[in-house]
């Protein structure tokens, strides 16, 4: 495992980082908590990863437990990442949007709430990496907010501050402000082959201003690590039952074309498709849906394999430009060209 400096955090993170979703929430399949557990810390302990992202809406605070109970004795050696800004026992009723969002408030009272109550669940004095979760420009730019994040900082309750954005594809204005406008510490991107804008827009932008990047995405919906079978029909407890059929088709079609990414090399596709985000100095870890223990090792090893080429970063970057972009435009069946504005408490 190769490592990376984040900035205003003190221990360096691994590449290849474990987003706690995939064991901790009931779309990716991983229900067996003791199997959960055994992946996290098989993670740290047999691969060398230091990057834990979580959030305390995942299964209503049961992504920290779980991550706590998992890495105990080893939380000082690892670097955890978590989330705010979601009412986590909001009642189903109370839900909006497309992605059926929980009610988000981002007023100082909420903020400090969240964090002590996820300080608990994670069993640690300071968090290293706190993120908005999927916050709108409203939350991005609030005084409100920055003020209350800078004084959780001085308190020592938080290290390093950022916003991690979506929840699907797009979000190049919330992203830029964050980057350019707001100076955070970091930002959360979904960036992959399939999937290059805004990430390109945003990447470039933190590579300027010296804003760390973590990656998620990485497969697009299992497009870009073999696991997706286009005969198969995924119903509403998959997650890929938000993309559109005639996506998928079109993401088929793509992975042919970045065939030469992984044929005739010591990449697998999978490992190609984590390096392609590892190739920008900005983006410090890459978070693949981790749900077994074959893919565990596959994507972690990833990171000892050999790097991308000029020449093959060029040859994607003009596949992009030369038509793949239009064909794969409107990734989610529910997208907005703007977001859906959400419940601010005053």
């Amino acid at each position: 495992m190769k490592y990376r400096s984040m900035k205003n955090v003190d221990k360096k993170v691994s590449e290849v980082g474990f987003g706690v979703w995939s064991v901790a929430t009931p779309w990716w399949g991983v229900k067996d908590e003791t199997l959960a557990k055994k992946l996290l810390r098989s993670a740290y302990e047999d691969y060398g990863i230091t990057f834990f992202d979580t959030a305390d809406v995942y299964g209503q605070g049961k992504g920290e437990t779980l991550l706590a109970e998992a890495l105990d004795g080893l939380l000082d050696k690892v670097v955890i990442a978590t989330k705010f800004g979601y009412d986590i026992f909001a009642k189903r009723g109370d839900r909006h949007g497309g992605h059926s969002e929980l009610p988000q408030y981002w007023d100082k009272e909420s903020i400090r709430k969240s964090c002590e109550a996820s300080l608990k669940r994670l069993n640690i004095e300071t968090i290293d990496v706190y993120q908005l979760h999927n916050a709108r420009m409203e939350a991005i730019i609030s005084d409100e907010v920055m003020e209350t994040l800078e004084r959780l900082k001085e308190e020592g309750k938080i290290r390093s501050y950022g916003v991690a954005l979506g929840p699907d594809i797009g979000w190049r204005e919330e992203g830029l402000a964050t980057i350019q406008k707001q100076k955070m510490d970091m930002a959360q991107i979904i960036n992959n082959l399939i999937e290059q804008d805004p990430a390109r827009d945003l990447i470039k932008a933190a590579e300027l201003a010296g804003t760390s990047l973590i990656a998620r995405v990485p497969h697009a919906s299992g497009l870009l690590d073999g696991s997706y079978d286009p005969d198969k029909h995924f119903d509403k407890s998959d997650h890929r039952n938000h993309r559109p059929i005639k996506w998928m088709q079109a993401g088929v079609q793509a992975v042919r074309d970045w065939s030469f990414i992984y044929k005739g090399t010591d990449r697998t596709i999978g490992q190609a498709a984590i390096l392609y985000s590892l190739a920008s100095s900005a983006i410090k870890s890459v978070l693949p849906n981790i749900t077994s223990e074959a893919n565990l090792k596959e994507f972690a090893e990833a990171s000892e394999k050999t790097p991308f080429t000029a020449e093959e970063l060029k040859k994607i970057e003009e596949l992009w430009l030369n038509g793949q972009q239009e064909a794969l435009k409107q990734p989610f069946s529910n997208s907005k060209s703007k977001p859906t504005p959400v419940a601010v408490k005053a």
